[in-house]
């Protein structure tokens, strides 16, 4: 038997972005996190949360990385430790879904330094805008068989051009989570999900 789905817009999305020190989610660190919440169908910028993340001693930052977000070593020296981070993190998680671009990466990045840290994953529901990106294109298949096939899109800026949203910076935390939450309510929108269950 299904649990009735709470309506999209009843729960609260945290939009996560994080940059870290390479792809490998086995050795390579989280570097920053960046989490702007989704309450009733609105962005609410002023609750944003950013911050660097320090990485253990023996994790370093990969040059492919550092030319990406521009984040070397002496940026993260002072910043606080990934435990501190977490309970930031875990604190908001706890209020509803995780929403990501690109969970393969996020999520198990996420997970392993909560194993690091010793803490207890949450399980959040998890919205992953590619996904989403995803099912538009083929219910768009089916409304219109000569709709052109689409791969999945990992790359953050190339999903929004696709759904005609502006150019902004990015591989910088925060300023990518607001862009995964905008991508988010435009294809929320174009599935006209009613359940956070059509959302996943």
């Amino acid at each position: 038997m299904l649990w009735p789905s709470p309506p999209w817009d009843g729960i609260t999305y945290w939009a996560l972005d994080l940059e870290t020190g390479g792809l490998d989610v086995k050795s390579d660190p989280i570097l920053a996190v960046g989490m702007v919440p989704i309450r009733a169908g609105a962005i609410r910028l002023g609750e944003a949360y950013a911050t660097l993340v320090r990485p253990a001693a023996t994790e370093g930052i990969r040059p492919d990385s550092m030319r990406a977000h521009h984040l070397v070593p002496h940026d993260v020296r002072e910043a606080p430790p990934l435990e501190e981070v977490l309970r930031e993190v875990d604190r908001r998680l706890g209020e509803g879904a995780l929403l990501v671009h690109n969970a393969a990466v996020d999520v198990r990045f996420l997970r392993r330094a909560y194993r690091s840290a010793g803490m207890r994953w949450p399980g959040p529901p998890v919205v992953d805008t590619v996904a989403l990106l995803l099912k538009a294109a083929r219910r768009a298949r089916f409304v219109d068989p000569d709709a052109p096939e689409i791969e999945p899109e990992l790359n953050l800026a190339a999903a929004r051009r696709r759904v005609h949203l502006p150019e902004y910076g990015t591989h910088d935390a925060l300023m990518d989570a607001v862009s995964a939450a905008e991508l988010f309510l435009v294809l929320r929108r174009r599935l006209a999900a009613k359940t956070l269950r059509d959302l996943r």
